[in-house]
């Protein structure tokens, strides 16, 4: 089948004969109806976890095969997550960190840059039908988005401050907005910012930031930087919080004194519920389609990985064999 895999020598490879994907029990075959490319891909393909397979995560498909009848012909995303079902974390707390998971496109599991793939039923969300597919493929960075609001727990008086205008961090300043926090998002690009902007949100440039200025009560790191997190860390008020979103394939350096010194709490944040995604999607809250740059065919998605790397790109989407 159609596929972009990431080769063991580190090479990204575009290919019209990847084996297709073996379902076994328990698992959804899917056919692939539009897939996002994001930040974590491009440092895949950078050597991140020394990943080998099929690129991808954030999708939206169609069911076409599977035991359970409820899901055939459904149109679904899922959680990227496919816990053991058995150990404590997957009983108690749906998986995210069992030590024998696989993670789509990313740890042991062939990803959704492909004509099909396969995740088990139970990680499988199902997409209402007036969420279109482009609101949908943005289940799964949304999802990561609103667990935010778990990790930082922000008050109504809070002053809260994203850091990164990608993709992932205007959803974050959206999420936290339509819960009524107070925040302000700063970045590099004026037509990113612009984005917020038109929906209310303070904006910065990240030059115009000084601590000298005032701190934040809580401080999300989205930039995508190694230099990110010292520069949370200055921003962030005494007894305040930090949520750190940012992978990168390389060592990071930074001074942690700070976190001594102003006793800061500092939050790692990945993935988040899938179900609450889709019910802001559903809802109308979040309107993500601004977002989307442009779309390739499947048989280009080397083309789009090159073009989601270019700088300031937002989101580069591509279409499966399935897309409506």
């Amino acid at each position: 089948m159609r596929a972009l895999v990431l080769d063991g020598d580190g090479s990204v490879r575009q290919t019209d004969s990847h084996p297709p994907p073996i379902r076994v029990s328990g698992e959804a075959r899917i056919a692939m109806r539009l897939a996002g490319i994001c930040d974590t891909d491009l440092q895949l393909a950078r050597g991140y976890l020394q990943y080998q397979g099929v690129l991808g995560h954030e999708f939206v498909g169609e069911v076409v095969e599977c035991d359970s009848k409820k899901w055939r012909g459904r149109r679904v995303v899922a959680d990227i997550n496919a816990g053991c079902g058995e150990c404590a974390d997957c009983r108690d707390s749906g998986g995210h960190h069992c030590q024998r998971r696989s993670v789509l496109g990313i740890l042991g599991r062939d990803g959704s840059l492909a004509e099909e793939l396969v995740v088990p039923e139970h990680c499988l969300v199902e997409v209402p039908e007036h969420v279109s597919d482009s609101q949908a493929v943005f289940a799964e960075p949304l999802a990561a988005a609103a667990h935010v609001l778990d990790d930082l727990q922000p008050s109504q008086t809070d002053r809260v401050l994203v850091l990164g205008d990608g993709k992932l961090g205007l959803l974050i300043a959206w999420v936290l907005a339509a819960e009524g926090v107070a925040i302000t998002l700063a970045g590099h690009h004026e037509r990113k910012l612009a984005l917020a902007a038109k929906t209310g949100i303070s904006t910065l440039f990240s030059t115009q930031l000084d601590p000298r200025s005032g701190l934040y009560d809580g401080v999300v790191e989205a930039t995508g930087t190694a230099s990110g997190l010292s520069r949370a860390l200055e921003l962030c008020r005494p007894r305040g919080t930090v949520v750190l979103k940012t992978t990168v394939a390389g060592p990071t350096e930074c001074d942690l004194s700070p976190v001594v010194i102003n006793e800061l709490r500092v939050v790692g944040s990945r993935c988040g519920n899938l179900e609450r995604a889709m019910e802001l999607l559903a809802a109308g809250k979040i309107d993500p389609t601004p977002l989307i740059e442009q779309r390739y065919p499947l048989g280009q998605a080397a083309e789009a990985l090159v073009h989601a790397g270019e700088r300031g790109t937002l989101k580069i989407l591509v279409e499966g064999p399935a897309a409506g």
